[in-house]
């Protein structure tokens, strides 16, 4: 889409952009690194987890990094959800982004040609009372098609004492769902809740290792609990979509084009910034 076209939906409410949020089943006969049953799984329930990708080693370093980054965050006076789209600024949040060992579970996903968008630390303090409702992530994006999916790396340990991530399997076939504004006592990070969300199925929880992912469908209704506990729970949101999707509004601006093409040259394609 042109430059001009998204400049002209800039001042639009997000929900009156022509979308389309439908659930596309991956389709891809001869995955390279997930199995059949892993992408049948995905198909079925908008989900896999439990993805070894970094050894406890591994983690510990990017663990460091992150307990540095937060610092120097806290330090200006923001908390601890702002470091977001951190590819942009920082060195070593762009090389997880592009690291090719969950790029290639997310090829298998989303196809050859791929951009990488987002990414957000989610980091829940000790005692932090916040939640994050209910809610789909394309409801908030201005991208069509759906055709996105949201690796989450566990930096902490996460599990149901520290407010895990919680899943509703099978709701991400049941289109884009109607949402209301958060209440200012809901304590929510984000600002929308499905407030029938349960009705879509029985919720699972998403624990994970340090080190592990998880990955998610754009339409699955996700959340998490308020961490009632005295160990802080954070992971790292990347994401990914198919070259082939239309950022609105400016959003082209963070993709960066990870593998294959992207013949009309849509995708900003930022270079990896010096800061680390």
């Amino acid at each position: 889409m042109a430059d001009d076209k998204i400049t002209r939906y800039q001042d639009v409410e997000i929900d009156e952009l022509p979308r389309d949020l439908r659930f596309r089943p991956c389709e891809n006969k001869d995955p390279k690194v997930l199995t059949r049953a892993q992408i049948d799984t995905f198909n079925r329930d908008g989900y896999i987890k439990g993805i070894r990708i970094f050894s406890d080693e591994q983690i510990g370093e990017i663990r460091a990094y992150f307990d540095q980054l937060l610092a120097k965050v806290l330090a200006e006076g923001r908390d601890a959800y702002s470091i977001n789209s951190a590819h942009l600024t920082y060195g070593r949040v762009f090389d997880l982004l592009a690291n090719e060992r969950i790029t290639a579970h997310i090829k298998d996903l989303l196809g050859e040609h791929l951009v990488g968008w987002g990414s957000h630390f989610f980091c829940k303090m000790p005692r932090d009372r916040k939640t994050v409702s209910w809610h789909q992530d394309a409801s908030y994006w201005p991208m069509t098609p759906s055709k996105t999916a949201t690796v989450w790396l566990a930096i902490d340990d996460a599990d149901v004492d520290n407010a895990c991530m919680r899943f509703i399997p099978g709701s991400h076939h049941h289109g884009h769902l109607t949402y209301k504004l958060s209440e200012e006592d809901e304590n929510n990070v984000l600002f929308q809740t499905v407030p029938t969300a349960e009705q879509y199925g029985e919720p699972i929880d998403v624990e994970l290792k340090a080190g592990e992912i998880s990955i998610h469908s754009d339409m699955l209704l996700h959340g998490s609990k308020a961490n009632t506990s005295g160990r802080r729970r954070c992971g790292l949101t990347m994401r990914y979509c198919a070259a082939e999707v239309r950022a609105l509004q400016g959003w082209h601006l963070k993709g960066v084009l990870l593998a294959g093409d992207d013949p009309q040259q849509h995708w900003a394609n930022p270079p990896r910034p010096a800061q680390d």
